[in-house]
């Protein structure tokens, strides 16, 4: 037992991955920044660059050439050739040692286009993995402005409790002293519980959004995981037009970068499968020798080998005349890679062309709604002031009341809503245009 214990105290342990640190609210950068590290994907998309790595080294080596030992060990018992190239019986041995080396001198162009190539998918593989890193910063970005909409939406739910709580003590003590009736508290209370409802449902909100983006950043937990709450403003930004951002963004995002490598690369298999078409010369080379041994032998085992030792050298050329169709086929199977690939970066292109009116047509939409919930929210609050007056005089109902109070509720949840829309969208095509992704 005490030998095993010591087994497993000598197995390597596992490092484990180093705990948050929640002291504090966490900035956008903070949370980009542990994303870009923990992310599965992004570990993945990592590994395949290494691979591509591994790859091209492997095309380099292939313009070496090859080199080969042997050894061999033969016996043989019963009748054989002896010494004076006659049959006889016995028995014999023989040793043979060789050395040999061979390199091809040309294949077509195939070796260093199959150079190129694992080139070019080394440069697509490290633009896949920033485009990865791109997807998780917009993604992360996001989720933030989420968790800050749901934080603006609680602050509304809490103030609006504050109020109707104030409301409710009011009206009792206007009860009190004959000044409202019975169903008026009754209804304020109401409203003040269903204000809580709202707060509860405000509140739990706001922890789905940060798990949300907590399970986005990998994070091992997300107990005590809050964000930085930086001033929303909308700012007056030139937007441009789509087609604009779009003719900056094609020059710009990895992903469009890696289709076009993935594209060139395609181009290179077809000159690889082209290749076969041309005839292969390589040359060759070695060294030998070998002992023989029977009861026949004259020369020892040094004196044979010495003696038995040779060399050669040679060119070997080949032709190709007729293979089945094979290279036919396996052109045409690259010109096919080709105009799949061509059609693949097509597909990006106009995916990204997609992102970018989308989101320029989110960011006008939202700017329009900001300055249309800014108007809506001060008529809201003038008539709101003005119908606390006529309750306080007793010239309109509770229900008058609350609902032009809940106009003003809405109207603030409104621009908390475009504030945020417009925040993303606009934030989002300066990072089209390759600015940085901040808020």
């Amino acid at each position: 037992m005490k030998a095993l214990l010591l087994a497993l105290a000598l197995l390597p342990q596992q490092q484990e991955a180093p705990l948050p640190d929640f002291s504090q609210p966490w900035t956008l950068e903070q949370c980009t920044a542990w994303a870009l590290e923990h992310n599965l994907t992004i570990a993945s998309q990592a590994v395949a660059v290494q691979e591509q790595q591994v790859q091209k080294n492997s095309a380099a080596w292939a313009f070496a050439p090859s080199v080969n030992a042997s050894a061999s060990e033969n016996w043989s018992f019963g009748r054989g050739i002896g010494g004076n190239n006659t049959y006889e019986s016995g028995n014999t041995s023989s040793t043979g040692l060789n050395l040999g080396a061979s390199m091809t001198l040309f294949d077509g162009l195939a070796t260093p286009r199959r150079l190129q190539l694992a080139a070019l998918n080394l440069d697509a593989a490290t633009a896949e993995l920033d485009a990865a890193r791109e997807n998780i910063q917009v993604s992360v970005a996001k989720a933030y402005v989420q968790v800050l909409y749901n934080y603006e939406i609680a602050d509304v739910a809490r103030e609006q409790l504050t109020i109707d709580s104030l409301q409710v003590a009011r009206l009792e003590g206007m009860f009190e002293s004959g000044m409202a009736s019975a169903a008026d508290v009754s209804a304020q209370k109401a409203s003040l519980a269903q204000s809580r409802v709202t707060l509860v449902q405000a509140s739990s909100n706001v922890r789905s959004a940060l798990l949300d983006l907590a399970q986005l950043l990998e994070l091992p937990s997300w107990e005590g995981f809050s964000v930085v709450r930086p001033l929303l403003s909308v700012e007056e930004l030139y937007l441009g037009t789509p087609d604009d951002i779009y003719a900056d963004a094609l020059g710009l995002r990895p992903a469009i970068r890696a289709g076009q490598l993935r594209l060139e690369g395609a181009r290179k298999s077809v000159q690889i499968a082209q290749s076969a078409y041309y005839p292969s010369l390589s040359l060759s080379g070695g060294m030998g020798t070998n002992y023989y041994y029977s009861s026949f032998a004259t020369q020892g085992f040094w004196d044979q080998l010495g003696s038995n030792f040779s060399q050669y050298v040679g060119l070997s050329l080949s032709i190709p005349i007729f293979n089945k169709m094979s290279t036919r086929n396996s052109v045409r199977s690259a010109r096919l890679q080709q105009t799949s690939q061509a059609l693949q970066l097509r597909q990006t292109q106009q995916s990204l062309y997609k992102e970018i009116q989308q989101a320029w047509n989110g960011a006008v939409a939202a700017q329009a709604k900001y300055d249309a919930a800014l108007v809506a929210y001060s008529a809201a609050q003038d008539a709101f002031q003005l119908m606390e007056a006529k309750y306080e005089n007793g010239k309109a109902t509770l229900t008058e009341f609350n609902e032009s109070r809940n106009r003003v509720v809405k109207a603030q949840s409104d621009t908390v809503q475009a504030t945020c829309e417009y925040l993303f969208q606009s934030r989002l095509l300066e990072f089209y245009r390759g600015g940085k992704l901040s808020l």
